[in-house]
């Protein structure tokens, strides 16, 4: 493809519905006909009823840098309102042409179907042909445009007609399947008589409302009529077929793309394009049908459908076991580069914010101690973004990175052929890890499965933070019991911990050890006259001298208080003299440089012998500590402490 080929990006919710995936099949003829890139950025909102899980979805709109494309198309109807007039910010600032479909947004170029004048086709037909006094509505939701669209033109032709519009005959839904039920359910539970017909604002609610009143024993057509809108294939294979409303969506969609790419020619099309919706009345409210689709080709069909679902299911099943079993987050990658491979995608891209793996320590475990608190994306994403796994050009590559900014690294490449790419959300409720695009592969809207596989790898990068978090909150606990919190080196627990081994083989090998007592002098005199705060630099101070001064691996240790020791293995007197050295000499330059009140000190005390068999360190130590005592008690602790500047005469 050409480096000057165009790429538009398409934003959307709920893909698997046959809505949205009509007006997607209408922009990917027209791309694949005029060389046209489309970047997909999609959400699944809605679904759970969790605003923190659709906060995650949503997030997904927020990654598009659109000055990094040529046109925008926004299936507007599929998100609510308030992101609609959030990304029309984004986009005008970008300076793009952009479409909007089924809502009209501010100045974009507005694509609509006339869907009033459908519905009220419909209400006629069932009043007037079909002589029907009552009716009941099942709505979508409130907020959303067409749905308050098509209401409005069902209460025209009840006003019409002289039929009373009753707030109780139309339920309030939010177009999903659940909602005919639940409506059916409103209904029989009403005081009113019940409906002779229920138009429905779509045909997935109009066939979960059939479907409901004949488990209550209601039969469609013979004892209520119903209706549908938007002629989906389930609707057209349903028994009874639904009488229903055909609207041009892939025609929307491949003038959506037109629309933009006529724009991009120095054209000023016409900013509004009005498209006309068909009623088509069949059995459902016992109208003749045509002639069905010829069965032989229906029952491949249904069969083909039943054959992939069962697939893709086993795919999923064997994805969420082996995710789950792994160990590492590298066998985590490897395991998920064979699932990768079963969507016979051309590339793959999972990108994850460079904090993925942050801690959520207080939230997570009830930690209440001194560690770093937690911060994660709600908002956008990382500015870095790190990608632990890439495929493209049939070949796995290595982790890299890049500025989310940018998207991604290969968004707009030379190709053979247009990409269609598909960016989707990883989040685990509001918090957002990333996201993964998946490129020319039939599996995003083929299969029933998709979200439910994106969700697997989000729920599996979860389970991996939870256990990376974990492993931190060990290694700082690890640390409260093996460090000294004040000085950073080895409290007594680490000491011994990190000494014994080499301890007990020195026993048992013959070889000399080193135990040396290390006592500061002069501590209660800086604590009771320059304060606590200073005692404990001091302290720190002493440690840190202590610590730079063990050139042969020696292990240092705070033993509490003013007291440490260190520890070394295949030692002479000679080399304790050498430490010695270096102790006194660090504590000198730390004195002559310091501007401090007072003076550092420590009195030592030395063991040096080969172990005996079975006997511990803490022996050695009484005896080193015995020697430190003689050293002390020849000291005049007054002298340590910086004496005034006699008074100038």
């Amino acid at each position: 493809m050409p480096n000057n080929s165009f790429t538009i990006a398409v934003i959307a919710s709920g893909i698997d519905e046959e809505y949205q995936q009509s007006i997607l099949k209408g922009i990917h003829r027209y791309a694949a006909q005029h060389h046209v890139n489309i970047a997909h950025f999609i959400a699944f909102g809605g679904i759970l009823a969790n605003p923190k899980y659709d906060q995650g979805e949503y997030n997904i709109f927020e990654l598009p840098n659109f000055s990094l494309f040529d046109g925008v198309v926004l299936l507007s109807n599929t998100f609510s309102a308030d992101l609609g007039d959030a990304l029309y910010e984004r986009i005008r600032a970008a300076g793009i042409p952009a479409v909007s479909i089924d809502r009209d947004l501010g100045d974009l170029y507005y694509i609509g179907i006339r869907n009033a004048a459908a519905m009220e086709q419909i209400t006629r037909h069932l009043i007037e042909q079909h002589h029907i006094k009552r009716l009941n509505f099942i709505s979508g939701p409130d907020t959303n445009s067409e749905s308050t669209e098509r209401l409005a033109a069902f209460q025209k032709v009840l006003r019409e007609h002289d039929i009373p519009i009753e707030p109780d005959r139309v339920y309030h839904g939010t177009f999903r399947a659940k909602d005919g039920r639940r409506a059916v359910e409103s209904f029989l539970s009403s005081d009113l008589p019940f409906p002779e017909a229920i138009v429905c604002a779509n045909d997935a609610m109009a066939i979960s409302a059939v479907l409901t009143l004949e488990e209550n024993g209601i039969r469609c057509p013979e004892d209520i009529l119903v209706s549908g809108f938007d002629n989906i294939y389930n609707a057209r294979h349903f028994s009874p077929a639904l009488t229903t409303i055909e609207r041009p969506l892939m025609q929307s969609g491949a003038l959506a793309c037109e629309l933009i790419i006529r724009c991009i020619a120095g054209e000023k099309p016409e900013r509004v394009q009005e498209l006309s919706a068909v009623p088509i009345f069949s059995e459902s409210c016992g109208c003749q049908v045509s002639d069905p689709e010829d069965i032989t080709v229906y029952k491949k069909r249904t069969y083909q459908l039943q054959e992939n679902l069962l697939r893709d299911i086993s795919r999923h099943d064997q994805m969420a076991c082996s995710l789950v079993e792994c160990d590492s987050f590298d066998e985590y990658i490897d395991t998920l580069k064979q699932f990768v491979r079963k969507t016979k995608c051309e590339e793959f891209y999972l990108c994850l914010n460079d904090n993925w793996h942050m801690k959520q320590i207080q939230e997570e475990v009830g930690y209440t101690g001194a560690l770093p608190a937690d911060t994660y994306t709600v908002h956008g994403y990382s500015q870095r973004m790190i990608m632990p796994l890439s495929y493209f050009d049939g070949e796995f590559h290595g982790e890299s990175g890049f500025t989310s900014d940018r998207i991604l690294p290969r968004l707009r490449t030379d190709s053979e052929r247009n990409r269609n790419m598909f960016f989707v959300p990883l989040h685990f409720r509001e918090r957002c890890l990333g996201f993964f695009a998946i490129v020319n592969s039939d599996f995003p809207m083929a299969s029933a499965l998709f979200h439910s596989w994106s969700i697997n790898i989000s729920n599996t990068l979860e389970n991996f933070r939870k256990l990376l978090c974990l492993d931190e909150i060990v290694q700082e606990l690890d640390k409260l019991y093996a460090i000294d919190s004040l000085t950073g080196i080895y409290n007594r627990n680490g000491f011994k911990r990190s000494s014994q081994a080499l301890f007990d083989a020195c026993a048992v090998e013959h070889r000399q050890v080193m135990v040396m007592f290390a006592d500061m002098d002069g501590l209660k005199h800086i604590n009771d006259n320059f304060g606590h705060k200073a005692g404990d630099h001091a302290i720190r101070s002493i440690a840190a001298i202590l610590q730079e001064s063990c050139l042969r691996g020696e292990i240092a240790c705070r033993f509490g208080g003013d007291e440490f020791f260190i520890f070394g293995a295949d030692y002479s007197e000679a080399a304790a003299d050498a430490l010695r050295g270096r102790i006194n000499k660090a504590l000198e330059i730390c004195n002559r440089n310091s501007d401090l009140p007072y003076e550092l000190s420590v009195s030592l005390g030395a063991c040096i012998t080969v172990p005996p068999k079975d006997s511990s360190i803490f022996q050695l130590i009484t005896v080193a500590d015995n020697r430190m005592y003689e050293e002390k008690k020849k000291k005049n602790p007054s002298k340590y402490l910086k004496q005034p500047d006699p008074p100038k005469n």
